[in-house]
């Protein structure tokens, strides 16, 4: 039988390289680069098997990032599952808009509202370290994936709170609250296409327009801000206007939205006028 090396593995996947090589890198516990600098090292039969395995995997249509259960946001490595959404690098444009509004040198409270893999709510930790996170979920697995990559990060400054939105929040108030929240509209193709056919629904979309669980948080945040917060939010490519609407209906002002890398617009940001009573 032909030994397979490396460089054979990857051709014979019928995965696009990089995708392959992502696979294959982990199934050795090394790298990319190292794979390249050691085309010709031959693959012992579980390793051929395991990497084969997860390449028709791939092929049929799963995430890598849930074949290898990882990926990296804001430069900082992530536990991911089925139970939460793939961080995506559109979303980095909502952890630059809330940062902007996130003093360095004193404590603030931020709120980050379905967390998921807690990717934004680690990040802002991350940066912000005198900054008291609280990051909250509905569903109790993807809290389980949040608070583990809290632990393997080191990040003392974050607590974890299932809860429905604002619900079990008691009394607690926020100088900025940030949400990813699902808002791809119920008749969306995309859905049926793609890595989203293996990530949680509920996390994609609400129904509807797109638009529900967007006015729940935005009609709520007032109540939930200290007087001069912030409110930021990321929204679908074609929910820019009618975002912007709600900061107006309820209440803020500086709206400002924020396109991501690819001039898409991606998020909407507001200051909280007044308390409400």
């Amino acid at each position: 039988m032909e030994t397979l090396t490396v460089r054979r593995a990857l051709v014979q996947s019928g995965l696009v390289p990089i995708d392959a090589q992502v696979l294959l890198a982990h199934v050795l516990a090394t790298d990319r680069t190292w794979l390249a600098a050691h085309s010709d090292a031959p693959l012992d039969r579980a390793q051929a098997d395991a990497f084969m395995a997860l390449a028709k995997r791939r092929r049929d249509g799963e995430p890598v990032a849930y074949l290898t259960g990882k990926r990296e946001f804001w430069g900082l490595p992530l536990a991911v599952s089925s139970a939460v959404l793939i961080p995506r690098p559109e979303t980095e444009t909502l952890v630059e808009a809330s940062l902007a509004r996130l003093p360095a040198d004193h404590e603030v409270d931020v709120l980050d509202l379905g967390t998921g893999s807690g990717a934004i709510a680690l990040a802002l930790a991350h940066e912000r370290p005198r900054a008291n996170v609280v990051a909250v979920d509905v569903e109790a697995d993807a809290l389980a994936v949040a608070r583990g990559n809290a632990e393997s990060l080191k990040l003392a400054n974050v607590r974890f709170v299932h809860s429905n939105w604002y619900t079990a929040l008691a009394d607690a108030r926020f100088d900025v609250i940030v949400a990813n929240p699902p808002y791809v509209a119920g008749g969306d193709p995309h859905l049926v296409e793609g890595d989203l056919r293996f990530e949680p629904g509920a996390a994609l979309t609400p129904g509807g327009d797109g638009l529900a669980a967007l006015r729940v948080i935005i009609a709520g945040a007032p109540a939930w801000l200290k007087p001069g917060g912030h409110l930021a939010v990321e929204h679908g490519h074609d929910q820019s206007d009618a975002v912007r609407e709600l900061f107006a209906a309820a209440g803020f002002a500086d709206v400002m939205a924020y396109r991501d890398l690819a001039g898409i617009p991606r998020v909407v940001a507001g200051k909280v006028a007044a308390r409400s009573e």
